[in-house]
């Protein structure tokens, strides 16, 4: 596998709040708002890996303040680390009102993606190389993440993990 560097993943997404994609109260659901977020990490996995990826497993989305009818929805998306057939998306999603040019962070979106062959088996991908002083926290930051996901999965316990043990355990010695 080769290596490519964390910002040719970059994906940028725009979108319109329609009424279509509101709720009684006018504001986004946020299902709408997770289609959107799934979507994009998947344009970034896939510009990373040149691969068909699938969702793995989406982080906690907090939903910090309603998006209302008529915004505009600012996505953005990058592969922050690859492991061996996984990836982890980041996706920071803002908001801007046209009318008052008023633009605000809306979310932030961690996602796991697996690359996979035509039969659905996950393959490698390619690793990413991190370049800027906020991509290089993105990628340590990243197995961290990894690892929590995977012992609350019950695939790993916190003495296999000396990030989790860093973690966790801070302060017992």
């Amino acid at each position: 596998m080769k290596t490519k560097k964390a910002a040719e993943t970059y994906t940028l997404k725009t979108e319109m709040v329609l009424p279509n994609d509101t709720n009684t109260l006018g504001n986004l659901m946020g299902g709408k708002l997770m289609h959107w977020i799934d979507i994009i990490a998947a344009i970034a996995a896939q510009k990373a890996s040149n691969r068909t990826v699938v969702t793995a497993s989406v982080d906690t989305i907090d939903f910090n303040s309603p998006i209302k009818l008529g915004e505009i929805v600012l996505l953005e998306a990058q592969v922050t680390r690859a492991f061996t057939t996984s990836m982890e998306i980041r996706v920071n999603v803002h908001t801007e009102n046209l009318t008052t040019g008023e633009r605000r962070p809306s979310n932030i979106a961690f996602l796991t993606f697996v690359a996979v062959d035509q039969s659905g088996n996950p393959i490698p991908v390619n690793q990413i190389e991190a370049e800027t002083e906020e991509e290089k926290e993105w990628f340590d930051d990243a197995l961290r993440r990894r690892e929590l996901r995977l012992f609350l999965a019950g695939r790993i316990k916190i003495d296999d993990s000396e990030q989790l043990q860093k973690l966790f355990l801070v302060g017992e010695n």
